[in-house]
C-alpha cells in the first residue's frame, strides 16, 4: 500500500495558486483512477483505490501547507507503514516551470511544507516529487506562491501536473528509478 500525498492549502481562495499543484495532482490522479476523495481522517481529505494494481490511498492534508506533516505522520502511523511507502507531490520554485523533478530522498530546501513533513516523520527518506513554478518574476516568494494565477498562468503550470501524475503512475506500475529515468 502506498500514501499518495499532495500538498496545498484548504480554503477556495487558494484553489488556483502555484503552492496547491500537489492537491492539484492528486485531484488529477483521482480522477484519472476513478477514487473519490470525499472522506475525511486525519486532518485530510482522502480516497482510496486501485492504481496499476497497487492499493493508494490519495491524501490532501488539510492543515494548511505548514503543518502538512502532522497529517502524513497519523497516515503512517495507523496503516503501520514506513516512509518508503511515501510519496509526497509538491510545489518548487527552483524547478523549472512545466517540469518535474522525482527524488527517492533529500532536504526539505526553503520549503515550508515540505520541512513539517520531515519534521514529523523523522526522516528525509521517501520520494518526492517536485512541480516546477519557475522563479519568481516580480512579486515576493510568498506572494508568488500563494497569490491567485490567470488562466494563461495556470495552462503554463499544467504539464507539471500532468507528468506528475504521470509519475505516479509509474511509480507505481515501474518503481521509483523506472519513473526518475523517464521523467528527470
Amino acid at each position: 500500500m502506498y500514501i499518495i500525498v499532495g500538498l496545498g492549502n484548504p480554503e477556495p481562495e487558494y484553489a488556483r495558486t502555484r503552492h496547491n499543484m500537489g492537491f492539484d495532482t492528486v485531484n488529477l490522479l483521482a480522477k484519472r483512477n476513478e477514487i473519490e476523495l470525499t472522506r475525511s481522517k486525519f486532518q485530510s481529505i482522502y480516497g482510496t483505490g486501485m492504481i496499476q494494481g497497487e492499493k493508494v490511498i490519495l491524501v490532501k492534508p488539510q492543515t494548511y501547507m505548514n503543518l502538512s506533516g502532522e497529517s502524513i505522520r497519523e497516515w503512517l502511523a495507523f496503516y503501520k507503514l514506513t516512509p518508503k511507502d511515501l510519496v509526497v507531490i509538491y510545489d518548487d520554485m527552483d524547478v523549472e516551470k512545466g517540469t518535474i523533478k522525482i527524488r527517492k530522498q533529500g532536504g526539505p530546501g526553503s520549503h515550508n511544507g515540505m520541512k513539517s513533513v520531515v519534521h514529523e516523520i523523522g526522516t528525509t527518506d521517501f520520494a518526492r516529487i517536485r512541480i516546477g513554478l519557475g522563479e519568481p518574476e516580480e512579486e515576493s516568494g510568498v506572494d508568488f506562491v500563494i497569490g491567485p494565477l490567470k488562466e494563461e498562468q495556470y495552462n503554463q503550470l499544467k504539464p507539471g501536473i500532468e507528468k506528475a501524475t504521470d509519475a505516479i503512475e509509474t511509480i507505481l506500475k515501474e518503481g521509483i528509478d523506472r519513473a526518475m529515468n523517464q521523467f528527470n
